[in-house]
């Protein structure tokens, strides 16, 4: 998508001897646009850890080149026990979104297949930064064509609303900065806009760590489509006013019955969208599917550090700095998701089509994984 009016994708590959990837520091958005370079699986776990980088997709296709850089730090000897346990700790960086575990073995299986018909390991190191190159690409792909699935949707709103504004509320982070291009949620509404269709875009804050405001909206912004950043309570009082034409989110893990683990807050914005007849899509690639799980309440649910929740950042006289809003000795919880189950969702939007949330829907669309 669009930097300064100038097309990027959120991975940038630095070719040399060995390479390395480039990535942009979210956590300094939207006041500094910083690309930082990360070459080695410390830097890589470190990333995804403190969410220098977030979003599903993208953690599993960076986690992907971090399994490439591991078999550069693997060494000859007992090479693939040194490569595994480093793929072992970039999978425990981040528990909740299923991408990471997902690419991580993808490119596991592939470096264990390799090695073990004998071959030499620089050609094992070639194919697996191969390996993670084609699920980077393959994720732009997928959220393309979930992008031109989801149009579908905002084109028959706006054939019922002709010359007014589609109204659409998102939760979170789900744009090309949680993918590698186009992003999830906000795919069809980047390719409606680009269609013509007038849309306009209610972004949550998305407390703690401000993804909504921070993040969204800048991206947003950098492709000119009109948007307004609400409190995070604001969406019930919206929808009740007839102000919210359909909502899209994101998903960091959807089960194969559809209930879905996204940013905390999701859930009570399908809770409202319910209560008020307005439809709450989720957009997700086939990567996002956890096929191994029945029930939304055995996703594992990240708890981050109290001080997200205790301190907000923010720009003052061109520094950026961090504020306490609590009482200093006050505890708090920091629960980094929640799930929504799946009849609260209208429908799940993925590269293969549109289904419903629920095992026939999804096996309807992936019978491989029936």
């Amino acid at each position: 998508m669009k930097i300064n009016g100038e097309h990027h994708t959120s991975i940038k590959i630095k070719n040399g001897p060995l390479k390395s990837i480039r990535i942009i520091d979210q956590r300094q958005l939207p006041h500094r646009l910083v690309w930082e370079d990360l070459g080695f699986v410390f830097e890589v776990i470190q990333a995804i850890k403190d969410m220098h980088l977030r979003g599903a997709p993208l953690i599993g296709a960076v986690g992907a080149f971090g399994c490439y850089f591991a078999t550069l730090e693997s060494g000859k000897d007992q090479f693939l026990e040194n490569f595994n346990a480093l793929c072992d700790k970039i999978e425990k960086a981040r528990p909740t979104a299923v991408n990471l575990m997902w690419a991580v073995n993808n490119v596991r299986s592939l470096v264990a297949g390799l090695h073990n018909k004998g071959t030499e390991i620089k050609d094992i190191q070639r194919m697996a930064f191969q390996k993670a190159f084609e699920i980077f690409g393959n994720d732009i792909d997928q959220c393309r064509k979930i992008g031109i699935h989801g149009l579908k949707i905002i084109e028959d709103v706006a054939a019922k609303k002709p010359d007014e504004t589609i109204n659409i509320l998102t939760h979170c982070n789900a744009g090309w900065l949680a993918t590698c291009d186009y992003g999830t949620a906000t795919s069809s509404i980047y390719q409606a806009h680009d269609k013509g269709i007038k849309v306009h875009v209610w972004v949550d804050e998305t407390r703690p760590r401000n993804q909504g405001a921070k993040l969204t909206a800048w991206e947003l912004g950098q492709h000119g489509i009109p948007h307004t950043v609400i409190a995070d309570n604001t969406g019930g009082h919206l929808m009740q006013h007839g102000q919210v034409d359909l909502c899209i989110v994101g998903s960091d893990r959807t089960t194969r019955t559809g209930d879905v683990a996204n940013k905390i807050g999701t859930y009570l914005k399908a809770l409202a969208a319910y209560d008020n007849q307005v439809p709450f899509y989720v957009a997700l690639p086939s990567t996002t599917f956890d096929f191994e799980l029945r029930e939304g309440k055995d996703i594992p649910i990240e708890i981050r550090s109290e001080n997200e929740v205790k301190y907000m950042e923010g720009k003052s006289n061109n520094e950026i700095k961090n504020v306490l809003i609590t009482p200093e000795d006050s505890p708090a919880i920091n629960y980094g998701f929640d799930v929504t189950p799946a009849r609260l969702v209208t429908s799940l939007i993925t590269e293969r089509g549109i289904c419903e949330a629920s095992e026939a829907g999804i096996i309807g669309l992936f019978p491989e994984q029936a």
